[in-house]
């Protein structure tokens, strides 16, 4: 499928992009190649494939807990740009 200039155009319209004349050519050339593989790929028997919404197995990668010292609250508040006694004043952001 051969996507034209005028609809690459109207592509970085809605994108809100801006584009040089070389790059609408160059991106036109980009999207027809791939929609053209998609087009292949739709040629693909996948009657025996179980639909999947990952390829790959997922699991969680995290770090080991490790225990360190807090730092000082002064130091924690001395940034703060309003402070309330030991805490962080903040303007309330949920109606009542």
């Amino acid at each position: 499928m051969k996507i034209s200039r005028k609809e690459v155009l109207h592509i970085a319209l809605l994108a809100r992009v801006g584009l040089t004349d070389e790059e609408v050519d160059r991106l036109s050339e980009q999207l027809s190649n791939i929609l053209e593989n998609f087009e292949v790929l739709k040629q693909v028997d996948t009657t025996n494939v179980p639909p999947t919404a990952q390829s790959i197995d997922l699991r969680n990668v995290v770090s080991d807990d490790v225990i360190a010292p807090s730092l000082p609250l002064d130091d924690v508040l001395s940034n703060a740009p309003q402070k309330e006694a030991d805490f962080f004043k903040v303007r309330a952001v949920l109606e009542e």
